[in-house]
Order: C-alpha cells, then structure tokens, then sequence
C-alpha cells in the first residue's frame, strides 16, 4: 500500500520493511495491529492448533470476534516449538526479525527466553508484555480490564456519589494499554536506528493502563481548573456540573461552558437574562457555584431537539454535543462522510465493519490492509519473504542519549491531548518549544486559586520550553517560519482549518521544510461535517456514544463518565506513534509527512469487537454473551468504609478456584451453574455467595487471596492511594518533582516503560507562558537585544509578567 503525499510524492507506508515477530493473544493482539496499520509486516506465531483467543466462542473454522478485530492486517505462521523442524522455522525468523512482542504465556511464548534472544540478537527489539511487570512481588498475579480499572484510580472516579462504583464500558483499560505499548516499542526501534542496538522493553500492563487511559498524576481537563485528581473527596466525586448533560425534547445534549467566552455566547443565545448579567458570571468557579444557571438552561433547552440546539451552539460558540447511542454514532454523517469503518470477514462467509485505522498519513487513511490470517494460513510466503536477505543500516546519527535528542519540535497543542503529545516527545529528549499568545490562552493554565502555575499543568507540560508569539501579526508569522526552517515537527490540536486560516498549512511548510513533520488531534478528524466543531472529550464521548454506554444497567440517565479524561491521554498517544513512524521514514527518504488523529475514531477503534458483534447480531447471527472482553464479575463492598474489590471470572478454572476459595464447593459442583450460560442465570445466588465473603475481608486482602489461587482480582484503589500501594513503590511508578511557581513538591509518573536503554524522563521545570521568548529568538534566529526588544514592546513577543516565584502567596 501507498501513501500519496500532500506534496505530491508517493512514499510507502512509514514502517514498510519493518518485520515483528508477534507472539500475543487476546486483546494484545492490537499492538501488532497497529504496526501492521503503519506498514511493517507483522507476522502473527501460533501454536499448530491456534491461539487461545481464537477459540473464545468461534464464528467459524476456529475465528472470533475479538480475535479478528485484534489481528487484522498480519499474516500467520503455526508452529510447534517442540518440533525441531519447527524450531529451527521460528529461529530463522528471530535472525532477521526487527522486533519481538511476547507476553510470556504457554504456548508458543512458554518456550522464548528472553534473556538468551538478547543474547544472540543484540539489535533485537523485544517487547514483553505482562500484567504487572517481569519482576517482583505481583508478577504472579493475574490483570483483567476490570483489575486494571480497580488498581490504576479509574474506577474509584467512575460513578454516581453514594453508589457502587461503575465499570467503565467495554475493554478500555486494555485497549489504552495496547497504544501505550505500540508506542514504547517505536521508541524502542527508533533508538535501534540511531544506535545499532536493541533492547529488551518490560512493560507491565497496570503501568501502560495508569498512565495512558485516565492517570491520576497527570495533566487534567480544563474544568479541573488545576486541580489534581488526588485531591478528590473519597467517594466517588460529584463531577456531572464539569459537563452538564441536560434533557431536550427528543433526548439529552452535554455543554461545556469553559472559557468566558462561551459563556459569553451561551448568554447571548439565552436572551441575556438580568438574572446571569452580572460579570462575576464570567469566572469558571462562580458558574459552578450558581444553583440556578443549570435549571435555566434546562427549562431554555427543554422544548428544543438535539440536532437545532447543536446547529444554535456552533452559531453562539457554545460548546455543545447531542448524546448519541452507539447506533446513532455509528450511522452519523460524520462517520460515514469519513468512511472510518471498512468490511472485513471476520470469518469465512462472514463480514463486519471495522474501524479503519487509527490515523490519517498524509491525507490518507493507514487503516486495515487485511483480515485476520487463518491458523497458519501464510507459512509458505513468509518463509520465502523473510528467507530474502534483510538489509542492514547503518546506525544514524543520533547522540545515543535519548531516542529524541536533537528532535526540534514546536509545540501549539492546548489542554491535555495537547499537551500530551508534546509531553512524550519532550520526555524522550526532543527539544519542544511551546508556542502560546495571550489572546488564546491554553485553557489547561487557568487554576482556581489564581497562581501561575497549577501542579497538573506542570505535569503535562514538563521539558518544555515556553515561547510568546503572535502568529496574527505579520512580524509574528514571518519568525514563526524562521523557525520552521530548523524544525523537525510541529504539534497542533485546533479545530480543523485553524492553521490554514493562517497560512501555515502544511503545503506551505514543507515548501520552507521538506523534511517538516506535522502532527493534528481534532474531536472528529480534519474532514466530514463535524469537523469545524468545537470538541472538547466530554463532547466527544457523548457523540461517539460512550456517555450513553457508561451509565448503570438498566438506568437510562445514570451517565457517570462527567470526570474521566478519556481518551485525550491516548489520543496523544496515538498521534506520538504517527510522529515516531514519520521520523522512521524520513530517515530513508528525507521527506515529512502529517498524522492527523480523530479521538472519536480513537474511541471507536477501542469498540472494534463490539461494533462487530452488535452487525453480527443484526444480521441474525448470535454471540455468547461472554466472547467480546473479559466477564467482570462484579465490583463488591468490602469491610471498611467505602471499599470495594473487583473479581473477575474468565472461565471454568478461575471459577473451579473461586469457589475452593470463598468455601462454595457447592457452587463449583452444581451442574445447573458449570457453565458462563449457568453462572449467568444464577446470577444473584452468586453474587450472595460472594459479596458475603468478601463483605468479611479488606480488599487487599480479599484481592490476595484470591490472585493467589489465579482468579484476577483487585482492590478499589483512590488515586491518592496509588503511591502507597506496594506494587507502585515496588516498581518505582512516582517520582517527587518540584516547580519554582509551587509551594510544595508534587508526583509525577516516570518512564512509559522499563528499558535496558530508554532513560528516564528528565525534570526540567514546565514553562510559564513565554518564559524562554527571548532566549529562544535569540540563540534560534540570532535576534539581537534592541530587535528583541523592539518585538515585546509591539506585543509581537511575549514575555511573562514580571513577578517571582517569592512574591507568591503561601
């Protein structure tokens, strides 16, 4: 497949001649599909009777749903490692393999040794994958999507106050881990290129989950205002003001009133009435404070359909998304005007629609290049490809350092996708400038208490430089293309058109910059009728019809996901690895290239397998009820006060050995409950059984027990409890960090993974806006002191306000 460029030449795929090894199952299969996606030829090893994943409930000839979704776009090989013939097959593949992804299960897996395939392929990149890790006093113990939501702080967010905690939907903690991991494993390959070496990657699927999907130490949303997560009360927080979801005439819309200017605009829309005309309404906190604005809006909105209150917020600037199921989402004229889903047979005879890819390169989707392989289906063309000789490269010139050192990037990206995306490149030694004008703040700066500086922008904003320009005025412009000229990437998340607007589109930098990489991260992607919408992630979700899903059952109503910052964390993420796989092909054609990330398509491709299921069921077909994810038992109330665990079952082991634990023999004899069918009819009898033996226990305890016997369970963890908990000190997860602009020191996660090479992030303090103008323009573009000058007085240059870290309140 190739890519046509915007500039007009055609390029392959970015990972064309990359050739993994993938050794997964189950929904980790979706690391290798997303390589697959960018190009590199990623061949999937099986057992000769098939991975475990394909047997979980089977469409036809051994092939599942989830299996599918996970593996499109691989070829296959089966093999028996036992077998000498066999042996020497997977040890001829090892020898010209670039990359190695295994997750140290039986089967195939249970006969790698790590520790000698480093030895023999030192240029190896090997990625393990495990649920907590290679090491240590957890890596035993068993993870499920349910186990990880429960240990990363995700589930204690995730609710209405005074209820049960609720499971988010569908198998997102998973989903978010597996970007996480794609991600680590370029780092990994691209530092391979500069260096000649490989590198052995652990990465334990708690950490990849904490830090990708929602992390309570991360950078936050606006309406946070700068507060951290770790600072919530100790139920689940009453969040559902943040994003309001409000009843209309034929459904409920979200809004988000964040900026002064959209409350501007939402007054404007309502009349003006007298009762909101006071300027105190501008601040975010005395919106939120107010009892009657939200009923206001609702008796405004009350009367009025989804599709004319979205069409009356674009006109006023409000911020606005009707909430849509995952039906109405899927048959959207957005999504069908960006043709995100393709049909791919799953099975035999038997197609579903799938999302398309995970980005845009180049204007053009890397998206599916194919269906699952059969077991074993590509044997004899893989031996004949990969038996041709591989080309060796040379080792570029990188430093060594860091897989990014020497990477100039200018960062315009706002909030947390934004700040995201530059964070993870400026963390692995990429020299990020981020680029802001006082006319349009970063809405991530604002903090309830006033300070400059809140501790989560600090966190998402780390090892960059800040730089004031005013890109609208002339002289502005014309040293903004100076400096493209030394630029390797450049990062922005506004709605679409925005920097075309400008004249700084792509067209018009490579022309400065052949070799310029740009990167974008929009709500709904860059084309289709939402495009020039105003997206934030809670609007996002609502439209995607995540909100709708992330309710509990059999409540319309309860939309409990108002906290949660999915997915602009591995959005970022997402758009890191279209940075990464550009930077790989530049580096054989010279040439740049653009990503371009859709965070509703994000959200969609992390529902693959229920997508498929639901065309499947529409079609008249039928699924176990059990074949999409993990079965999560349930989240129980333990002894304590408000304290819960999570217990999952994934099959007839785990609950043979459930029931030997809570003392149920009864239960695992009984033959009316052997199976998931039966277990699932006797619901509320199990659930007796065992919400009373874990009502007796702490979870912790109740958790150890029961992974000690192999059933995944976890406790409820806060996120201010996470850097307490033995398996983040263990791994050493947290570091202390400080700031100049804040009084106390503060937790910041450390690395994406652990590395034999890849170092940890350093700790250079996050700029206040502007700080390094003029360094900047005078190390960069040689300004001299009286033009430096000259500039910040015409307010072209921005500098901050003079004020100190000590004439800060304590």
């Amino acid at each position: 497949m190739t890519l046509a460029s915007t500039d007009g030449c055609i390029d392959q795929l970015p990972l064309t001649g990359v050739r993994v090894l993938d050794l997964t199952s189950g929904p980790l299969g979706a690391i290798g599909r997303q390589l697959a996606e960018l190009g590199a030829d990623v061949v999937l090893v099986e057992p000769r009777d098939g991975g475990a994943g394909r047997r979980s409930a089977p469409l036809a000839q051994g092939m599942s749903l989830s299996f599918a979704a996970a593996n499109v776009g691989k070829r296959g090989v089966a093999l028996d490692l036992g077998n000498a013939a066999d042996h020497d097959f997977f040890g001829g593949l090892v020898d010209v393999a670039d990359i190695l992804i295994e997750m140290g299960e039986p089967g195939i897996t249970a006969a790698i040794n790590v520790h000698e395939l480093r030895r023999k392929h030192p240029t190896l990149v090997i990625l393990s994958v495990s649920p907590f890790g290679a090491s240590g006093a957890f890596r035993e113990w068993q993870a499920t999507g349910p186990v990880l939501h429960a240990l990363s702080g995700e589930l204690s967010r995730s609710g209405i106050p005074g209820r049960r905690p609720l499971l988010p939907p569908g198998d997102l903690a998973v989903e978010c881990a597996a970007v996480q991991a794609a991600f680590v494993v370029l780092l990994g390959y691209l530092n391979r290129l500069q260096t000649g070496e490989g590198d052995w990657l652990d990465l334990s699927l708690l950490d990849a989950a904490t830090q990708s999907m929602d992390p309570g130490y991360g950078i936050g949303g606006s309406a946070a205002a700068g507060v951290p997560a770790s600072k919530l009360p100790r139920g689940r927080p009453e969040a559902r003001f943040l994003y309001p979801i409000i009843t209309c005439a034929d459904g409920h819309v979200r809004i988000c009133l964040l900026a002064p200017r959209q409350w501007q605009g939402m007054f404007e829309w309502m009349g003006r009435p007298d009762e909101f005309a006071d300027a105190s309404f501008n601040l975010l906190q005395n919106r939120y404070r107010s009892i009657t604005l939200i009923p206001a809006i609702a008796r405004f909105f009350a009367d009025k359909a989804r599709i004319d209150l979205e069409r009356a917020g674009q006109k006023y600037g409000v911020p606005i998304a009707a909430l849509l199921t995952l039906e109405e989402a899927l048959e959207s004229d957005q999504m069908k005007a960006r043709n995100a889903f393709i049909a791919v047979e799953a099975a035999p005879g038997i197609s579903v629609p799938m999302p398309d890819g995970l980005m845009e390169l180049d204007g053009k989707r890397a998206g599916v290049r194919g269906p699952a392989p059969l077991v074993g289906e590509h044997q004899t063309a893989v031996l004949a490809d990969w038996a041709q000789p591989k080309a060796v490269s040379a080792p570029n010139a990188g430093s060594g350092e860091r897989p990014l050192a020497g990477c100039r990037v200018i960062d315009m990206g706002v909030i947390v996708v934004g700040a995201e995306l530059g964070r993870l490149l400026a963390d692995q030694g990429a020299n990020v400038v981020k680029l802001e004008n006082s006319a349009y703040p970063d809405g991530s700066r604002q903090s309830r208490d006033g300070k400059p500086m809140s501790v989560t922008f600090a966190a998402g904003n780390r090892n960059k430089l800040g730089l004031g320009l005013n890109l609208r005025d002339p002289e502005g412009k014309a040293l903004f293309l100076r400096m493209v000229e030394q630029t390797d990437v450049i990062l922005s998340n506004f709605k679409p058109g925005t920097l075309e607007s400008l004249g700084l589109d792509y067209a018009v930098l490579s022309r400065i910059n052949p070799g310029i990489i740009m990167a974008d991260s929009s709500a709904f992607g860059s084309s289709g009728p939402w495009s020039r919408r105003l997206g934030y992630g809670p609007l996002v979700r609502a439209s995607a019809g995540l909100t709708d899903m992330w309710s509990y059952p059999d409540e319309p109503g309860s939309f409990s996901d108002a906290i949660t910052v999915y997915p602009d964390h591995v959005a970022g993420r997402v758009g890191a690895i279209g940075v990464l796989a550009l930077l790989i092909r530049r580096s054989r054609t010279k040439h740049g290239g653009t990503v371009s990330v859709s965070q509703a398509e994000v959200m969609f491709s992390h529902m693959s397998a229920q997508i498929a299921a639901r065309a499947v069921v529409r079609q008249g077909g039928s699924l176990d009820s059990h074949s999409i994810t993990d079965a999560p038992w349930g989240v129980y109330a333990c002894a304590g006060d408000d304290d819960w665990c999570v217990v999952t079952v994934r099959g007839d082991a785990d609950w043979q050995a459930l029931c030997r634990i809570i003392e149920r023999p009864d239960l695992g004899s009984d033959p009316e409950i052997a199976d998931c069918a039966g277990r699932d009819g006797q619901r509320a009898r199990i659930d007796r059984a065992l919400g009373d033996w874990l009502a007796a226990r702490r979870p912790y305890d109740a958790a150890k027990l029961l992974q000690e016997a192999g059933v995944p369970a976890g406790p409820m963890l806060r996120v201010s409890e996470l850097p307490q908990f033995a398996y983040f000190r263990e791994r050493g997860f947290f570091r202390e960090a400080s700031h100049p602009w804040i009084q106390a020191s503060f937790l910041l996660e450390g690395g994406p993974v652990r590395s034999e090479r890849l170092l940890d992030p350093p700790q250079r303090p996050a700029p206040l806006a502007g700080e390094h103008s003029v360094e900047i323009v005078r190390t960069r573009l040689g300004l001299s002191i009286e033009e430096t000058v000259r500039l910040t007085e015409a307010k072209v240059l921005e500098i901050p306000v003079p004020v100190t870290p000590k004439s800060l309140p304590t």
